[in-house]
């Protein structure tokens, strides 16, 4: 393990803010420089920290103005400029991807708990004169709040110096914000994958089947105490993620539900943008709370279980069953309304019968005669429409 190290090292009142009046009476800012705070951020999943390169420490302000600037220096030991020179991936020229990253992190001032990241407002960095590029700030519809930035660390390792001879220096400016302090530290961290968090989840170990199982029994214990007893429960073994059956059954401990998603595809999903919520009622799911469940893992290798077999009911004794599907159709014997027979005579006429067919099924087949149907003239003009009913028969009929 790499030794810790910290280059803020000034003259003894380098870390005090000095201030002094002038003829106007007016406060100066003398000079500023950050103070080491006993902070803590919380662990990044998908880093392991090798060294600490800069403590956590309180950015002070530089002047009586809203914006102020920072200096720190760091520089790495000969093991450690090696490391991030070995462990680095050029396949892509435009583009080297460095598995040992220099990592810039900032946060809230506050001693009382572990602390998520977050960004000063109007924050601007220079790594040895460089802009380092940040995370894109969120846009916002409501008027007067100034967009935020994704809570996230910044990898500045293509901007250092990779060499123990010489000093790094990371320049800060920022908007202070009132009633709130701002910290930051840099840190030199290894980069993981999440098939390397799959096999560390695997090798922490697999929650017993039995725990399951009895938290199945007490579940169904207490609905039974409740007006409506529930003597099953539904679970599905469909990712709510993947929307396919799970491989690797997993939840946080943290999370009251029986029901899993699968911990690659959680994996996966974070290591593209890390949120760390569960898929199923939307809580914090750490990765260091998340366990593999032994009991639906039984029931996923289970020869009982079929290939399309998706959903389980879980019983009072705490067993398990196969969910079948109940088919939902049924036959209704409706009356079915008689259709009406159009028979086209000519192009201008047409006959329309609205006498039903036998039951028997004699009449099938015979022309409907002209007394048990109307014969309409299609070609009749608008003024013959006022006419009696019966000269519009006739008139049909001699036409005919």
């Amino acid at each position: 393990m790499y030794q810790q190290q910290n280059m803020l090292s000034f003259t003894p009142d380098a870390n005090r803010i000095m201030t002094q009046s002038n003829n106007n009476g007016i406060m100066n800012y003398v000079s500023g420089y950050p103070q080491e705070v006993d902070v803590k951020l919380k662990k990044l999943a998908f880093f392991d920290i090798l060294a600490t390169l800069v403590n956590p420490s309180l950015l002070a302000p530089t002047s009586s103005q809203r914006l102020h600037e920072n200096t720190l220096y760091f520089t790495l030991s000969p093991t450690q400029a090696t490391e991030i020179a070995s462990n680095r991936d050029i396949r892509n020229a435009t583009r080297v991807e460095h598995i040992v990253q220099v990592q810039l992190r900032f946060c809230l001032m506050d001693t009382a708990t572990e602390q998520d990241d977050y960004f000063p407002p109007n924050i601007s960095v220079k790594v040895n004169g460089k802009q380092c590029q940040l995370p894109n700030p969120i846009p916002t519809n409501k008027p007067g709040v100034e967009p935020k930035r994704p809570p996230r660390p910044v990898n500045i390792t293509g901007n250092i110096k990779a060499s123990p001879l010489v000093t790094n220096t990371v320049q800060v400016s920022w908007c202070s914000e009132f009633n709130r302090g701002h910290v930051v530290s840099i840190y030199l961290v290894k980069k993981l994958t999440s098939p390397q968090l799959l096999q560390r989840l695997k090798t922490k170990g697999i929650k017993s089947a039995d725990i399951t199982r009895n938290l199945i029994i007490d579940k169904l214990k207490e609905d039974a105490d409740c007006d409506i007893a529930t003597t099953m429960l539904r679970v599905s073994l469909i990712c709510p993620l993947g929307k396919m059956r799970m491989s690797t059954p997993c939840r946080a401990s943290t999370c009251s539900h029986l029901q899993c998603f699968d911990a690659c595809l959680y994996l996966q999903m974070n290591e593209r943008k890390p949120t760390w919520n569960c898929p199923v009622c939307d809580k914090q799911a750490v990765y260091e709370n998340l366990v593999i469940d032994g009991y639906f893992q039984d029931v996923i290798a289970s020869k009982n279980l079929g290939p399309d077999s998706n959903e389980i009911q879980l019983h009072e004794d705490g067993s398990w069953s196969v969910h079948v599907l109940k088919s939902d159709a049924q036959t209704l014997d409706t009356p079915v309304k008689p259709a009406q027979k159009v028979e086209i005579i000519s192009d201008d006429l047409e006959v329309i019968s609205t006498k039903c067919d036998d039951k028997s099924g004699s009449n099938h087949g015979v022309e409907p005669s002209s007394t048990t149907g109307v014969t309409v003239d299609l070609t009749l003009s608008d003024s013959d429409d006022d006419l009696p009913l019966k000269r519009k028969q006739n008139s049909g009929n001699s036409n005919r």
